[in-house]
């Protein structure tokens, strides 16, 4: 899988939609599960995985599996927000990831989330394979 340098592996810029606010202008508190995804997605990316052609040509999805979500200060309409992303753990099948997205300098919300690997057709956890272990340890914080 070749690496994607488009982005700094790590950090994604979002701009915040009406859409992801709530009536008030303020961003809808499980919309943060969605960008931290995104966040985890593009980093991934960013590493040289692609998860569409992991569950096509090998059988093998990322699933979350618990996510603790702590909530600081809100995000608004129009705000561009970073997501960091960094992992923080590895299991024989999970991943942890730390996570935080921030306004400027200002903390918003911080997550610990674990990703399962599991079997595409099955869903039962598999092993992480060793190219993708040895992926993750170099990236490991």
């Amino acid at each position: 899988m070749k690496p994607d340098r488009t982005n700094p592996p790590g950090e994604l810029s979002i701009r915040v939609y009406y859409e992801d606010t709530d009536t008030g202008g303020v961003v809808y508190y499980a919309n943060y599960l969605k960008f931290f995804e995104r966040g985890r997605t593009e980093w991934l990316r960013a590493l040289g995985m692609d998860q569409h052609t992991l569950a096509t040509q090998e059988q093998m999805m990322f699933v979350v599996k618990h996510a603790d979500i702590a909530y600081r200060q809100p995000a608004r309409l129009d705000d561009r927000i970073l997501v960091r992303t960094s992992v923080t753990g590895l299991g024989a099948s999970t991943i942890r990831f730390g996570q935080q997205a921030l306004r400027d300098d200002t903390l918003l919300a911080s997550a610990d989330i674990q990703v399962c690997t599991v079997h595409a057709i099955s869903f039962k956890p598999i092993r992480l394979p060793p190219s993708i272990r040895d992926l993750l340890e170099k990236a490991l914080h």
